[in-house]
């Protein structure tokens, strides 16, 4: 066959494969906007998260168009970060009842990776699988899709794309109670970016006054002398507890409610940042004695964003008097970079869920021995400072926990709600539990002073249903939002072991989380640094309040001092 008809032929036989080919690309492109149009449909709930969806799938594509030039290999892997983010946000839901956010990349550290790759060993598997499948198939897109765009119509699709996501986003953001259902997954996620970023820029990640006249008195400068006797301090944190009698038609067991009592027969009232589930509001708040509100869009990373950059709390000034500081974490430390935080407010022993082999929830007896034994290996080595954390009163309470652990004298109080009375039952167990704890105090170190506080984190997730049945999910919403304290009413507790509090004037009936740190530290006669010093001035002034008090300009510019003194950094 002579050249010029062999190519001729060559010719044609590549154009009938070029056509053949695109033809099956063009039927693929148009297979994976489809899928991508289902996932939508399925996913996104309203006319705006739906908008924001087809935003972001363009800008998805036009990204790799820039890239690529390639319609069905950046269809292909646009879709695989729409489902891959889908699955993340509502494995994230499952977890901690939130969908993700753009500020989960913001803040992400290793720490948390860590926790979240070795708890979770279907997210290894996962990435195993879709790389071995994902890579080949890309490769085989690269190579057969004929069909191109060129770049320059991709970097303007991109950029309207960009623009118009941002619009949307800018004329309707993100309402802060929507990260609590499981849908808009990346509409959620997109909006949440256009907002924390414009909020990040203009403010930082802690709100803070601009400048303060006054000045703290620098932490190195300062000494403790405390009184000769120092008792021991044991801070136990009781999961999800409060006295339900504050919810209308409640019936409970006989004798119920001496548990709330401190020493001096008060019921003290606990005023905390969270409605039925972010415990860590509540660490943040009792370890660096101040308020995650102060956060804003920020304030469900309050942990993860203050470790290593707040540098004063409860454990670091309870050291700077000689107290030795350890914490029982019932969780591996790096949820939510909690064991980071808890060294950055000044813990020393950070004891967690993998040091003391517990599981994901144990009986209020396991912590309570693993302190015991902790103040038996620990106490001569001078006073302690202990913080416990107990987990059985934790939700779900569908189901009776450790059954055959029930006390005795535990009576059904019969209410409607089952998990009312399963909650009950498990106070009812703890409040035994702390009874029998006490009692070891005291048989086995009878030479050893001790003061012990309590308090309750948070109300139970059922609690914000039945605190005013009739009202719809808006209002409730509403009522949220607005810090309704009916919502965030706990409990803290006194009491001492061969000891009495020395200063409860700070103890108020009703107090803001972040004053407990103070309370602790008057109340076991140590002397405040400079720090606590001027926040006992603010309780003052505001009467037990914090971030509430003056609509947060005490918090702002008490966090701008603690900002000059070089005690909170990098925010």
């Amino acid at each position: 066959m002579r050249p010029f008809v062999s190519s001729i032929l060559r010719r044609l036989i590549l154009a009938e494969a070029i056509a053949r080919h695109g033809v099956l690309a063009l039927a693929l492109v148009v297979l994976l906007h489809i899928a991508a149009l289902g996932l939508m449909l399925w996913s996104e709930l309203d006319i705006v998260p739906k908008l924001v969806f087809v935003l972001t799938w363009g800008l998805l594509n036009f990204f790799w168009l820039v890239l690529l030039r390639r319609p069905a290999l950046s269809a292909a892997l646009s879709l695989a970060m729409v489902v891959v983010l889908m699955l993340v946000s509502h494995f994230k839901f499952e977890t901690i009842w939130m969908t993700a956010s753009f500020i989960d990349i913001m803040v992400i550290d290793k720490d948390t990776v860590a926790y979240l790759w070795n708890i979770f060993p279907q997210l290894r598997v996962g990435s195993i699988i879709a790389l071995i499948v994902g890579v080949p198939v890309a490769i085989l897109l690269w190579r057969l899709d004929p069909l191109r765009l060129r770049r320059r119509w991709a970097v303007l699709g991109f950029a309207g794309c960009f623009a118009a996501s941002v619009g949307v986003s800018l004329w309707k953001p993100v309402h802060p109670g929507e990260a609590f259902g499981d849908e808009n997954y990346v509409s959620m996620f997109v909006r949440s970016g256009v907002d924390s970023v414009s909020i990040f820029m203009a403010q930082g990640y802690l709100e803070s006054d601009a400048t303060a006249v006054d000045r703290l008195k620098a932490s190195q400068d300062e000494t403790c002398q405390p009184p000769a006797r120092r008792p021991h301090i044991i801070l136990v944190h009781d999961e999800s507890s409060f006295d339900i009698r504050l919810v209308p038609g409640i019936k409970v067991p006989e004798g119920y409610g001496p548990h709330f009592l401190s020493f001096d027969g008060k019921a003290r009232k606990f005023l905390v940042e969270g409605a039925g589930g972010p415990t860590w509001y509540t660490e943040y708040n009792v370890q660096a004695g101040l308020s995650s509100r102060s956060y804003g869009q920020f304030q469900f990373f309050a942990t993860r964003i203050a470790a290593g950059r707040v540098e004063r709390g409860l454990a670091r000034s309870l050291r700077r008097c000689g107290y030795n500081t350890f914490t029982v974490y019932p969780t591996p430390g790096g949820f939510l970079n909690s064991r980071a935080f808890y060294k950055s407010t000044g813990v020393e022993t950070f004891i967690d869920g993998d040091d003391i082999n517990g599981g994901v929830f144990e009986d209020d007896r396991f912590y309570f021995g693993i302190g015991a034994s902790m103040i038996a290996r620990e106490r001569e080595r001078g006073p302690m400072f202990l913080h416990i954390y107990l987990t059985q009163n934790h939700f779900p309470y569908n189901y009776p926990f450790r059954e055959h652990l029930t006390p005795a004298s535990w009576r059904n109080p019969g209410n409607k709600m089952p998990e009312v009375n399963e909650y009950l039952r498990r106070q009812a167990m703890t409040e035994r539990d702390y009874a029998d704890f006490l009692a070891r105090l005291k048989r086995d170190f009878p030479d050893e002073s001790f003061l012990i506080v309590r308090y309750g984190d948070h109300q139970p997730d059922f609690a914000k249903l039945i605190i005013d049945p009739d009202i719809d999910e808006k209002e409730l919403g509403r009522r949220l939002m607005a810090y309704d304290p009916r919502y965030l009413m706990t409990y803290y507790a006194i009491e001492g072991i061969n000891f009495s509090p020395a200063d409860l004037s700070s103890a108020l009936d009703t107090l803001d989380a972040p004053y407990l740190p103070l309370v602790i530290q008057e109340a076991a006669g140590l002397p405040l640094d400079s720090t606590f010093a001027e926040q006992k001035k603010i309780l003052q002034r505001c009467h037990g309040l914090f971030y509430g008090c003056a609509n947060g300009a005490e918090a702002r510019r008490f966090n701008r001092l603690l900002i000059d003194a070089g005690l909170i950094k990098g925010m």
